[in-house]
């Protein structure tokens, strides 16, 4: 049995951060009542896909991660969204620590994609716990290791993912491309006299035939 066991209490977005934050309330419990100097912990965050249903509309939308759900079985597992680390000051028995949850709206990072195509509900996750315990002895300091068994499971609700995410980036997303594509782009927009990102991409749209939404 491992002599620590971790739980998430809640995952709440940080109001005035700079870039899209989510933070993790933790507590810890040391379960042999050995005092603990410090932590410094590492998380590893995971979406477990399976843990939940989908609607029609997810369905479609999770197309292009997933494919069609025939094909499931095989295609719906877990996947890393971000790592993550902090220190955990000194303590004896339990106690709460914030993980720091940097996001992203790059829609080439694999968890952007999936959380924008879910409508409501919640986000399953997975934290996997690993990091180096340090303990005060009558001779100096002894290290010890998180056992790689240390997790926690949280269902994240969309809304809060969606409420930072609108915070930041209202009503707009993003993408990146390479250089000589965006040189393009740019060209395009001048030669026609567009006067934003938005009208060139619906003008290239409209010119392929794509209806506007």
């Amino acid at each position: 049995m491992s002599g620590y066991r971790f739980g998430v209490l809640d995952v709440f977005a940080e109001p005035y951060a700079a870039a899209p934050q989510l933070t993790a309330r933790i507590r810890i419990e040391e379960l042999t009542g050995r005092p603990v100097h410090a932590i410094v912990l590492r998380c590893q965050v995971r979406i477990a896909p399976r843990r939940r249903a989908y609607d029609a509309a997810e369905q479609d939308a999770l197309l292009g991660l997933f494919g069609t759900p025939e094909r499931w079985a095989d295609t719906l597992r877990p996947f890393q969204w971000m790592r993550c680390d902090t220190t955990v000051p000194g303590f004896t028995g339990a106690t709460e620590a914030d993980l720091v949850l940097p996001c992203t709206y790059d829609f080439d990072v694999v968890g952007s994609r999936y959380l924008h195509a879910l409508g409501d509900g919640t986000v399953p996750l997975d934290l996997l716990f690993s990091g180096t315990v340090f303990h005060r002895g009558g001779t100096g300091f002894a290290v010890d290791h998180v056992p790689w068994d240390c997790e926690a499971r949280y269902d994240l609700p969309v809304a809060v993912w969606r409420r930072m995410i609108s915070a930041h980036f209202p009503h707009t997303g993003w993408i990146r491309l390479d250089h000589d594509l965006l040189a393009r782009l740019a060209d395009y927009r001048a030669r026609h006299g567009l006067t934003s990102w938005e009208e060139a991409v619906r003008a290239l749209l409209a010119g392929a035939g794509e209806v506007a939404t």
